[in-house]
């Protein structure tokens, strides 16, 4: 919610004195830190970075985008809903009515056709022959689109190929002549707090220069699946999207993708892809137009502090520690290397994964037909396995299936506040599971009871008891029965939710946890 006038106010008067209560005296009174007093020696005390802008500049393009009127909303990409071009119809800023028709709107009740309109956005060269980079939101559903160089030419541009899960697209361009290109960074050598410097469009002005620091890495603001946004604080608005973003020497370290705003204007908070993604996406763009990635057929997600108790993980940070395998595809690559439900993956290739993010990257990273080496924890135990890495499917979350089983009479477990039923062809059916789908169907969930604490619902179809697999409602009593005899205080229950596989953490003293979860 926007706060009000008079709230704002009172926090940035909050704010400002806070600063003026913990400022050191004697950093105030240093006479070599009075910024007037250094100007006028003839010292500034922020960066230049005018040549840096003027080698760059040429660069830096801006990309118009013709669709169909059916096709275009007034909504920009850089709110993060993706949605075709950055700058809205017509290149209006958003707030601007958008009148099909004659001028004015005055249609006089004659039938309008659609209409070409034109989104905006920016882009950067990284190679003379033409190769330029945007985001996918920006060239979606284009009809047509033209680039314009920094001089004022504008040559007609082909679409190489997009990927949506990384926000990514590759044009190209024919100039006639060698183009003035960027060099891709390393944006493993980032740092939170050093300057930046972002380029674009905002608003269709181009060649715009803003200036920031980078105020944190590896943000994941749910986006895709494979959200590791550096966060900037240099402004950048509806236009950038698709514009590089500098480190000091010049080299791009990422791409201007998205803000965080409750105004649609900068506050401060912007998100660029990095550059070493574009590196692996682009790549793989301009040499076959597509992007393969690897497989390991298990939905993963994060640990809570219930589940890590529940399962007997000795992590020390369970949000943090390692990607709880919630299902595995059947027939899939996890399966064939005896990887289960339960395992918490701690590194692939030696890299340390902390979440479930850093798995589906991993994985994705790693060739079709590679073996990559897991490292993961089972009963407490650490163990490895080599898993041949398959190609990523078109559809990866509709391979998690339960296999089938029997049927029993309904059941109820009193501690958990649980009501199960089995799982019927009419349950199925209303459930939308698929036909080899088994478990007990959570029909009810006592009030206030541990089991709707930790957020069960009725309609969950519930397949597991920690590694235990779940085929009849007597199945999970007696599961859940064995669970507690362990003396953890806690129980974790795998379920179906709409399709999702998740792991449920229940403290039997009635706090819980459970995270949604990804296939990878």
């Amino acid at each position: 919610m926007r706060p009000s006038l008079s709230r704002a106010a009172a926090l940035s008067l909050a704010l400002l004195g806070s600063t003026a209560l913990i400022c050191p005296p004697a950093l105030a009174a240093d006479p070599s830190l009075d910024a007037t007093k250094s100007v006028e020696q003839g010292f500034s005390p922020l960066p230049d970075f005018a040549s840096l802008v003027k080698r760059v500049s040429p660069a830096v393009v801006s990309v118009d985008v013709h669709l169909k009127l059916d096709q275009t909303s007034d909504q920009s990409g850089d709110g993060g809903d993706n949605g075709p071009g950055d700058q809205g119809q017509s290149g209006l800023p958003p707030g601007f009515p958008q009148i099909p028709g004659l001028p004015f709107g005055f249609g006089f009740g004659v039938p309008q056709q659609p209409q070409a309109v034109e989104a905006k956005g920016s882009g950067f060269v990284i190679d003379s022959s033409g190769i330029i980079i945007t985001n996918d939101h920006v060239v979606k559903d284009a009809r047509t689109v033209t680039v314009t160089l920094s001089d004022g030419n504008t040559y007609p541009a082909k679409i190489i190929g997009t990927d949506p899960k990384t926000d990514l697209a590759v044009l190209k361009i024919s100039a006639g002549h060698p183009l003035t290109y960027l060099d891709l960074g390393d944006s493993a050598t980032v740092t939170p707090g050093e300057w930046v410097i972002a380029m674009g469009n905002p608003f269709g002005l181009d060649g715009t220069v803003t200036a920031g620091i980078v105020s944190a890495l590896g943000r994941d603001i749910g986006d895709g699946p494979y959200d590791r946004f550096i966060q900037i604080d240099a402004p950048i608005n509806e236009g950038n999207s698709g514009g590089p973003l500098f480190n000091q020497k010049g080299q791009v370290i990422g791409i201007n993708t998205a803000i965080l705003s409750p105004t649609g204007g900068s506050v401060g908070i912007g998100f660029a892809i990095p550059s070493n993604t574009i590196k692996r996406i682009t790549t793989q763009l301009i040499a076959s137009g597509k992007v393969v990635r690897g497989y390991l057929g298990v939905a993963a997600q994060e640990i809570s502090p219930q589940m890590a108790q529940a399962l007997g993980l000795p992590v020390l940070d369970p949000t943090k520690d390692g990607a709880l395998i919630a299902a595995i595809s059947p027939g899939s690559p996890a399966e064939h290397a005896g990887l289960k439900a339960g395992d918490v993956i701690t590194a692939v290739n030696g890299a340390k994964v902390t979440n479930p993010g850093d798995l589906a990257s991993d994985i994705a990273n790693v060739g079709p037909n590679q073996q990559a080496k897991i490292d993961y924890l089972r009963n407490g135990a650490q163990q490895s396995v080599s898993v041949a890495v398959t190609t990523m499917p078109a559809n990866p979350d509709a391979a998690f299936q339960q296999n089938g089983g029997s049927q029993s009479g309904p059941a109820s477990h009193g501690a958990l506040g649980l009501t199960l039923a089995p799982l019927t062809p009419d349950a199925r059916s209303q459930l939308n599971l698929p036909d080899s789908a088994t478990g007990a169907v959570i029909t009810a969930v006592t009030p206030n009871s541990p089991a709707d604490v930790a957020g069960l619902q009725p309609g969950d179809l519930l397949v597991g008891v920690g590694a235990t697999t779940v085929n009849t409602p007597a199945d999970a009593v007696d599961a859940i029965a064995t669970a507690r005899k362990t003396g953890s205080g806690a129980v974790a229950l795998r379920i179906i939710r709409q399709g999702q596989a998740l792991f449920v953490g229940i403290d039997l003293g009635g706090r819980s946890g459970s995270h949604s979860q990804s296939g990878q």
